[in-house]
């Protein structure tokens, strides 16, 4: 099925790429997530490929290989850094590591004494280390990737329910909008970060990463959705009133298929233009949780833990809050410039026929 874009469509994407600081950011910003998405093949303490007595081995995305498959004295992952070393000088074994030979939770302390260490190119630690020898750049890799994905999920779980609530309450109106709008006032004067705490502080200690991770999103987007919701109701409220609506309706068209089909496509403006900036509000929220202690769990990377540690060992260790700091900044700036740009090429006033 091929893709037909509008006129109007087309002039908005061409006024965008006329914009270059946005323009370039998006670039930058699609470069960086299919880099983030391969991080494995590029930072990981996993071998790309082993080649050990005629066998190639591909362990990067594959299971787990011991170390008595390549003649090592345990049952346990091989450590493939040790082992590019008693393979070296050798013509028929050898093994190919990531520029970077490091995963985001290994502890490679220096002398068995956790302590962070300074950028060290001969070890491999270009950033780094932080206060329990985990390497700063794989941290900071996996990291910003965790913080882009939970930023994913959380703009497209608000936008389901600010759409269908905010459109039900602008097509419908009456007593139905009434109850929600006070709904939505008592709702919105909830803290919010007091419920997180109060939520984390209930969590059994037992459970998984990923459980907790789920109900951070969770309550995250409970208290973030009203936003969206009153955008929508005041776009549904102005659309509902035109003649394309009114001729849906006499032509038999039901509710469901004149908000979505027909309403939701005309304020597709109003929800591009949000995008980035729902982006940048949750990397933002999610970051000042992790520096609180009430973010993601540990010991999963993330821009807010490391900031926590380099604000602890400012003194100390200088690069660790450096290189957080500057990669939530750079982050953040690409983001917003996309966001700035797309609010400006699909303003409506640009190419409306109204005066």
């Amino acid at each position: 099925m091929r893709l037909t874009l509008t006129p109007q469509t087309r002039k908005k994407l061409t006024r965008f790429k006329q914009i270059k600081v946005g323009y370039f950011s998006f670039l930058a910003l699609a470069a960086l997530s299919l880099l983030l998405c391969l991080a494995e093949l590029w930072v990981n303490s996993r071998a790309l490929v082993v080649k050990y007595e005629g066998n190639l081995y591909f362990p990067t995305y594959g299971a787990i290989i011991p170390g008595s498959s390549f003649g090592l004295g345990y049952e346990y992952e091989t450590n493939y850094r040790d082992l590019q070393q008693r393979l070296a000088g050798s013509d028929e074994n050898w093994v190919v590591l990531p520029p970077v030979p490091y995963n985001p939770f290994e502890n490679n302390a220096q002398g068995g004494i956790l302590r962070p260490t300074p950028p060290d190119i001969d070890r491999g630690h270009y950033l780094g280390t932080d206060t329990t020898g985990r390497d700063i750049l794989a941290r900071l890799v996996y990291g910003t990737r965790t913080a882009l994905l939970f930023a994913l999920a959380f703009m497209v779980s608000v936008y389901v329910i600010g759409i269908v609530i905010g459109c039900s309450m602008g097509y419908f109106g009456g007593a139905f909008d009434l109850i929600f709008q006070r709904f939505i006032e008592i709702w919105s004067n909830v803290p919010f970060l007091y419920m997180v705490i109060i939520v984390f502080s209930i969590i059994p200690i037992e459970s998984s990463i990923a459980a907790r991770v789920i109900i951070l999103l969770v309550v995250m987007v409970l208290f973030s959705w009203t936003s969206m919701t009153y955008y929508m109701r005041t776009e549904t409220y102005k659309e509902k009133s035109r003649d394309y609506v009114m001729a849906a309706r006499v032509l038999g068209a039901g509710t469901m298929r004149i908000i979505f089909k027909h309403i939701l496509p005309n304020v597709l403006a109003t929800l591009v233009t949000f995008m980035p900036f729902t982006i940048v509000s949750a990397i933002a929220a999610v970051t000042a949780l992790d520096f609180l202690g009430f973010g993601l769990p540990v010991p999963t990377p993330s821009l807010g833990e490391l900031l926590k540690q380099g604000t602890g060992n400012l003194r100390t260790a200088p690069w660790i809050v450096i290189s957080a700091f500057t990669t939530l900044v750079l982050l953040l700036t690409i983001v917003t410039f996309i966001g700035e740009a797309i609010r400006e090429s699909f303003d409506p006033k640009k190419y409306t026929l109204y005066r």
